[in-house]
This record gives C-alpha cells, sequence and structure tokens, in this order.
C-alpha cells in the first residue's frame, strides 16, 4: 500500500515536476509565444486601420495637396498605386485614393457606374470641332503696350538695342511712345511745351478683341476680374475735407456711397456685352485648301502653342515653301514669328512678323476672317514699334475692305489720334456715331477729342455715356481721368464721384493718386521730408545756394530773349506761367544751362535729380492773378522739389491732396506730383521757384536704369 502511496506521490511529483521542467524545456513556452506573436500582429494590424481612419476622418493629411504636388513632378500616381492598392478601389475611378478612403469607411455613397451607352454619350458631348485649329489669344493689345505697360516696367529685363528705322527709331523691344505719350506730358504734367497738336495716347484698345472674343466664350470667362484696390498704407484713398474746391461736403460722401455700385453695374455690363459678342459664329480661318492640309497646320500649331518656338518655325516655313498658296500656313509662321520677337526681345524678328502678317491679306482666295485678324495684328504690331503712319495705312486698307465693319474705323480714329491728327478722327467717330449712335468706344473717344479743344461742357456727356456703355475699350483711366477733369473745370462736384469710381475699378491708386504710369509698391503720400527722401545731401545743397540759383534765374529772365517759354499744356484756367529748363528726362539742355552754369554745375553732382529720366529740372515763375487747375503728374516714380527764390509775402499757395503749403525764399517743398495739386497765385508781384526732380527713394537702381522716359 505506502508503495502504491509512494507511486502516487511519486507521480504526483513527476508531474508537478513535469509542469515545472516542462517550463524549462520550453515546450509550454512555444505555444506562450506563438499566441503573442499573433496578439501583437493583430495589435499592430488594428493600429494602422485606424490610424487610416484617424488621417482621413481627422483630415490629418491633406491628400489633395500631395496629389497634387505629384502631379507637379509629373508622377502618375494612378499608375503606381494601381497593381498594388486597385483591389481597394471603391469609387470606380482606377485607383486608390481619399475618395475611396471616404466610401469604405461610410462617408460617401458608393457611385453607380455609367453603363457604356451613356459614357459614350457623355464623352461625345465634350469634344472640340475639329473643323479648324484652335487660336490662342494674341500677345497683349498695342495700346496696352506702349501707354500701360510702366507699372510693371520694374520686372522688365534690360533694353534690347537695335537699328534705326525708317518711321521711327527703335531703341529696344518695346514701345516706342515718343509720339503716343505726348499727349500726357500736355495735359497731367508741366513738361517743355511742344507746339504740336495735342495728341491722343490714352485708350486701351484691343486691336483683336472683335475677332478674339468670338472664338470661344470659354475664354472670356477665364479673364480674371479686376478688384478695387485696397485702400493704401497712407489713408489717403477716400475723399477728404475741402480746401478750395469744396470737393467733398457731407452731400459728395453721401454721393460717393453709391460709387462702388454703380462702378460693379458698369463691369457687370461690360462683361454682359463682352460674353453676347462671344457668342457670334467662330471665324473662319481656312479655306478649302487649307482644310485638306489642316493635320499637318494642326500639327505645327501645336508646336507653337507649346511654345517649342524654334520647332514650330521650322514647320510652319516648310509648310510654307510646300504650299505657297495656303493663307493659314502664312498665318502660322507670321504668329510664329512674333512670338520668336517676343522670346528673343527682337525688332528685327518682329519686323519679319508684320511682313509676313501682310503677305496672308495677298494670297488669293484668303478667308475673309483670317485677312481681316492677320491686318489687324500687323497694325498692332506696327504701332508697338512706333511706326505710326504704317500702321495708318494698314488700318486704312482694311476700313476699305471692310467698310461696314464700325470697329474697324474706330481703330482708324485711333490711329489717327496717335499720330496727332484730331480733325481727321474727329470726323471718323462723327462717321461712326452717325451710324452707330450708342457706340462707347467711338463716344469716350469723341468725348476726349471734345475735350482736347478745350469744350469741356460739350465733352462730358459723350465720355460719361461712353463708360457707362460699358462697351469693350472703354474700362481706361484715361477716360475716368478725363471726365473728372472736364467736371472740375466746369465746377461740378461729380468729377470725385467719377475718380472714386475709377479707383474701384483698379485705375487710380486712390482718389488723390492718379497717375497712370506707375510702379507697384511705392510709398505714397503727398509730402515729404527730406529725411524721408534720404536726399538730405541735395536739400541741404540747394538750400545753402539758393541766392546763386536766383541770381542766374533773373539774369536769363528776359522776355526779349524769350528764354522763359509760356506754359502751353492746357492748365492754366487764367494768367501767366513760364518755365525755363535745364534737364527733361535725364538729359542736359546744353544751351540752357551756358546761361546758368553755376546752377548745372551744382546739379551734376546728384545724380538722382540729373539721372531722374522721369522728370526735369527747371525754372518756374508765374505773375499775379494765375490759377492752375487741379492736375496730377504722369508717374508715382518720382518726387518734386520746390525751392524757393523769389516768393512775395503773401498770396501764392499750392495744395497737395488735401493740404495746402506756402513758399519761403530759400526753403525746398517736397510732395509727391503723381497727387492731386493745384497753385494759386493772388500776390502783387511774380513768383520765382527752382524745379528738381528726383527719382522715387524706394526705386531700385535696376528700374531706374531700365523704366523708360517720360
Amino acid at each position: 500500500m505506502a508503495s502504491k502511496k509512494n507511486a502516487r506521490g511519486h507521480n504526483a511529483g513527476t508531474k508537478k515536476d513535469g509542469k515545472h521542467v516542462g517550463s524549462k524545456n520550453g515546450k509550454k513556452g512555444e505555444g506562450l509565444m506563438g499566441s503573442s506573436f499573433f496578439t501583437w500582429f493583430m495589435v499592430i494590424t488594428l493600429l494602422g486601420v485606424w490610424t487610416s481612419v484617424a488621417v482621413v476622418w481627422f483630415d490629418l493629411v491633406d491628400y489633395e495637396d500631395v496629389l497634387a504636388r505629384a502631379k507637379d513632378f509629373h508622377y502618375n500616381i494612378s499608375e503606381v498605386l494601381q497593381g498594388k492598392l486597385g483591389v481597394y478601389d471603391a469609387d470606380g475611378d482606377g485607383d486608390f485614393d481619399v475618395e475611396d478612403a471616404k466610401v469604405l469607411l461610410g462617408l460617401k455613397d458608393r457611385p453607380v457606374p455609367l453603363d457604356s451607352t451613356s459614357a459614350g454619350r457623355a464623352e461625345e458631348t465634350v469634344q472640340p470641332s475639329e473643323e479648324e485649329p484652335e487660336l490662342e489669344p494674341d500677345k497683349p493689345v498695342v495700346e496696352e503696350a506702349i501707354f500701360s505697360n510702366v507699372a510693371q516696367e520694374n520686372a522688365q529685363p534690360p533694353p534690347v538695342a537695335s537699328e534705326p528705322e525708317e518711321e521711327a527709331p527703335e531703341q529696344e523691344y518695346t514701345a516706342d511712345d515718343s509720339e503716343g505719350q505726348e499727349y500726357y506730358e500736355q495735359e497731367i504734367q508741366a513738361p517743355d511745351p511742344d507746339p504740336e497738336d495735342e495728341v491722343y495716347g490714352s485708350q486701351s484698345m484691343d486691336v483683336e478683341s472683335e475677332i478674339q472674343e468670338e472664338t470661344t466664350e470659354a475664354v472670356v470667362d477665364a479673364v480674371p476680374e479686376k478688384e478695387p484696390q485696397e485702400e493704401d498704407a497712407a489713408g489717403l484713398s477716400e475723399p477728404e475735407p475741402e480746401i478750395h474746391l469744396a470737393a467733398h461736403t457731407e452731400e459728395e460722401a453721401v454721393k460717393a456711397e453709391q460709387t462702388q455700385e454703380e462702378a460693379d453695374q458698369m463691369e457687370i455690363k461690360e462683361k454682359k456685352k463682352t460674353k453676347e459678342k462671344a457668342k457670334k459664329m467662330k471665324p473662319k480661318l481656312l479655306n478649302k485648301f487649307d482644310k485638306t492640309i489642316k493635320a499637318e497646320i494642326d500639327a505645327a500649331e501645336k508646336l507653337r502653342k507649346k511654345g517649342k518656338v524654334e520647332d514650330a518655325m521650322r514647320a510652319f516655313e516648310d509648310l510654307v515653301s510646300k504650299y505657297p498658296e495656303s493663307p493659314r500656313a502664312r498665318y502660322g509662321k507670321a504668329q510664329t514669328e512674333d512670338d520668336l520677337a517676343e522670346k528673343q526681345r527682337s525688332n528685327e524678328a518682329l519686323q519679319r512678323a508684320i511682313k509676313t502678317y501682310g503677305e496672308v491679306a495677298e494670297v488669293p482666295s484668303a478667308p475673309t476672317d483670317l485677312v481681316k485678324l492677320a491686318l489687324r495684328r500687323r497694325a498692332e504690331r506696327q504701332q508697338f514699334l512706333g511706326r505710326l503712319r504704317g500702321a495708318l495705312v494698314t488700318l486704312e486698307k482694311l476700313v476699305q475692305l471692310f467698310p461696314d465693319d464700325v470697329s474697324l474705323k474706330n481703330e482708324l480714329g485711333v490711329g489717327y489720334l496717335l499720330l496727332g491728327d484730331n480733325k481727321r478722327a474727329r470726323r471718323v467717330y462723327e462717321e461712326v456715331l452717325s451710324v452707330a449712335p450708342d457706340d462707347g468706344f467711338a463716344k469716350v473717344h469723341y468725348g476726349f477729342i471734345l475735350k482736347s479743344e478745350n469744350m469741356m461742357a460739350e465733352s462730358i456727356p459723350y465720355l460719361k455715356e461712353g463708360l457707362e456703355s460699358g462697351d469693350p475699350g472703354t474700362d481706361d483711366g484715361r477716360f475716368y481721368f478725363h471726365l473728372g477733369d472736364a467736371l472740375q473745370r466746369v465746377g461740378d462736384k461729380d468729377a470725385y464721384k467719377w475718380y472714386e469710381i475709377g479707383h474701384q475699378r483698379g485705375h487710380f491708386a486712390s482718389v488723390w493718386q492718379r497717375s497712370l504710369y506707375n510702379v507697384d509698391g511705392l510709398k505714397a503720400q503727398a509730402w515729404w521730408t527730406a529725411k524721408e527722401t534720404g536726399y538730405t545731401d541735395l536739400v541741404k545743397a540747394l538750400e545753402r545756394n539758393w541766392k546763386t540759383i536766383r541770381d542766374e534765374a533773373l539774369s536769363v529772365m528776359d522776355t526779349e530773349r524769350g528764354l522763359f517759354i509760356p506754359e502751353d499744356e492746357n492748365l492754366r484756367e487764367k494768367g501767366e506761367w513760364g518755365q525755363f529748363t535745364l534737364w527733361q528726362q535725364g538729359k542736359k539742355n546744353e544751351n540752357s544751362c551756358r546761361g546758368v552754369p553755376k546752377t548745372c554745375t551744382l546739379l551734376e553732382r546728384f545724380s538722382e535729380a540729373t539721372g531722374c529720366k522721369r522728370g526735369q529740372i527747371k525754372y518756374s515763375v508765374m505773375q499775379p492773378g494765375t490759377h492752375i487747375w487741379p492736375h496730377t503728374g504722369p508717374t508715382n516714380c518720382r518726387l518734386r522739389m520746390h525751392l524757393g527764390l523769389v516768393i512775395p509775402n503773401e498770396g501764392c499757395q499750392i495744395r497737395c491732396a488735401n493740404d495746402t503749403r506756402y513758399w519761403e525764399e530759400g526753403k525746398v517743398l517736397i510732395f509727391d506730383d503723381s497727387f492731386e495739386h493745384e497753385v494759386w497765385q493772388d500776390a502783387n508781384s511774380y513768383r520765382l521757384i527752382f524745379i528738381v526732380d528726383v527719382w522715387h527713394p524706394e526705386l531700385t537702381p535696376h528700374q531706374r536704369r531700365t523704366l523708360s522716359p517720360i
């Protein structure tokens, strides 16, 4: 019995020991490790799943941004993931993305696939017409190129020199605005007078808009809207209380509240008219022969649109050589030469393009729309080069070929204005208005002509109705400027309402600062101190030597010698105002400096003044009883210094924006003449000052070198 018990006890102990030994030999441990491995695998898996859920649910990662970045680097995310994650495609687009994750999480319904028939129909509805190759919108319009590009000039590379032209010298691949901008030198600022007629340079006419806007409505919708500019840092964008004009009474303040709504209505009207034109029939650019070689033309055009200008040039040259009777191939060659000129900034290439555009119209059986498009572009590029008479010949030819096209007559009128032939331009616009009395483009230009003839009251309704029409080419800062100016001169307080609308439409920096040749981002304030300009050395030199400067001026103030030229810029309401110029557009007048040698020697030490291509250095004498109308300078790129030389005790004052100040002998006043300013001389004797323009201190050396003269 004992042995049995012992046996049991032994067995029991063996079993117990077995457990212990079993734990040592690892048999039971194997089971535990297998279980642990599986458990940890599940935990990690679940953590991964719920991390993905959290990422999508709480938008911890912007998958749309990731996908967009991948596209920027030309990676095809769908192809990379399709083999690995295609099984999780839940929305049927062929890959796994954030939308699929949202479907799997129940955040989005699973889409129902279209059947092949409906899908086929959907594709058919979006296929473009294959009749003709799409033409991309061509270069910026000529008037913008000639008269509106100053705000971006600081971003342009240095000018490229070229050989002189037959009709106008070409200094660089840019607009030669020596003729076209003359008007602004007369009406907006006060440089040396020009004996010629007032020259137009104030419209923004798109010479291809009539055809380009018809190509597709989508192009119109793609044009960004102009947004009103924000109030400048100096807080001068809002009209201020009156000083002399009573410009901003309580009644004016109430009217000012309506200007934004009126500006919005004008913009809506303009967009509506533009879209209506876009709905017209697409121009026909291929004749029967060109349709047979359409594939070859399309291939060359595709290269041009992709920016492969050299390849496109070879392709179109081959086409013209192979098919000399093809007007469309020749037009493509002209466009490519045009693109090449832009790319190389080459006048020579542009002249070749102008020649080829003219050849298009000479090809027999050239489609009417193509002839019109080619000649319009030819005239535009001729104007860009300053070949204004050549452009006028082209425009006259267009009017002869298409006598019923009012838009071409409008462009012809602009051509005459650019040459200063206001009489012929007036006849053209009178003819247009006789057959199209509601043509807004003709109205604003006719109003401009009347104003240039000092017919202020008569010009106002044409300018106003033209702007209110919203017609293409009317929404231009120059017409807001001239309407406001005309209203001011007849004593109508609505002038500031129109200045405000012009500001809201983005044409003026503020109601007060209405210059049109601007560089963005420059500090804007009406009055400056010498310290603020950084030109303290110049100011000190002028004030220390003011008597020498005065005495030399008095020595040349001889009416018989005629050195002080009467102001002839239509800025005077009454009185007499003369000037004697030493530097103009950064160029020294040697003859004038021989009369005042000490003054010129003094100034040659200060390049900020003598090198200011957008300003002048001159004496200014004003007789008693003179009033200078409120006006603005043409650019925000300069500041103007006035050194008092002979100042009567009382009666002489200058207002800039809403602040009126007075000259003192031997002291310098500094203001920004791009802000509205006005002068009164009600003393008993003449007032003599010395005017020195300097670069705006925030312009970089590169900008000072490359900005065009004004």
